[in-house]
């Protein structure tokens, strides 16, 4: 009994050992930081001096701020077009690459790739220099016959959409995650449904979307924290123009924090977009049970 309890602390005092660098790593860079943050967002803070407390005032200013709520609704418009357009995308490849041949590998990659890259700095400009007056679009509409000099980036309708294309290119992740998923349902079912005359169309309403509504759902969830959190496609495509039609909600408050130096407010924002991603995820699972099968196969 005695060499078993040892064996047991033994084994508690490695896990703690091995778990010990993530348990520091979490308190220093998530819990403190935060905790810090959530102080600040009742402080007028601009870096330069001492935190004040000045209590729900940052609030107060929130509420009067209409570039605060133009943002919260050019987030909204980004998250809830880009978001459904991103995972059809998805899900539209993934049924494409689901027969295997020599070069699904390879195009499963290719696809997959923009999820990597897209949401860099270096593809930000490089998708900023395509949509300018003299760049690659332009210049294709013009090649089809099409007499295009428009401004993408100079138009209020058009800028967003800039955007939301490049969001919608960076289906990738979504793609292999629905991929695995459609493997996994029973050839069986299928093949049930051919005796019985099923086409095409009927197989994948009846048989296919009900059994991927879960992977839609998990999918849903992630793209749209996603999608509220998006920062670098606005800050260096348009920097939140032309009237701050682009104006990610990040953006505006990475501006407050460190361009403005207003830096309390800005955490205040922080946590209100945590308010706000919170509100929208309990809404899905809320609704989960409407559309959502979890039946067994």
């Amino acid at each position: 009994m005695n060499r078993l309890r040892k064996a047991i602390n033994q084994e508690k005092t490695a896990g703690y050992i091995f778990t010990l660098p993530f348990t520091i790593g979490f308190l220093l860079f998530m819990v403190v930081p935060m905790g810090i943050s959530l102080y600040y967002s009742f402080c007028k803070y601009d870096i330069l001096s001492p935190p004040v407390f000045t209590g729900l005032d940052n609030l107060k200013t929130m509420m009067a701020d209409e570039t605060f709520f133009k943002s919260i609704f050019v987030t909204f418009y980004f998250a809830l077009v880009s978001v459904p357009l991103r995972l059809i995308f998805a899900l539209i490849v993934a049924m494409l690459l689901l027969k295997n041949s020599k070069m699904s590998g390879f195009y499963r990659a290719a696809y997959y790739l923009p999820s990597i890259i897209g949401g860099s700095v270096a593809v930000s400009i490089l998708w900023k220099r395509m949509f300018a007056t003299d760049g690659v679009i332009n210049r294709l509409l013009q090649g089809v016959g099409i007499d295009c000099h428009l401004s993408w980036l100079g138009n209020t309708k058009t800028a967003i959409w800039v955007l939301i294309i490049l969001a919608v290119w960076q289906f990738g992740s979504s793609m292999l995650i629905f991929l695995s998923a459609l493997k996994q349902i029973p050839q069986t079912l299928y093949e049930a449904a051919d005796v019985d005359g099923a086409k095409g169309f009927s197989k994948f309403f009846r048989i296919t979307l009900p059994l991927l509504t879960p992977t839609i759902f998990f999918n849903l969830v992630m793209q749209m924290i996603n999608g509220f959190l998006a920062f670098t496609q606005s800050y260096i495509i348009t920097q939140g123009k032309p009237m701050n039609s682009t104006l990610f909600y990040t953006v505006y408050m990475y501006q407050q924090s460190f361009e403005f130096y207003n830096t309390g407010y800005g955490a205040a924002m922080a946590w209100v977009m945590l308010l706000i991603i919170g509100a929208v995820t309990l809404v899905l699972f809320a609704t989960k049970r409407f559309w959502v099968y979890e039946g067994g196969l």
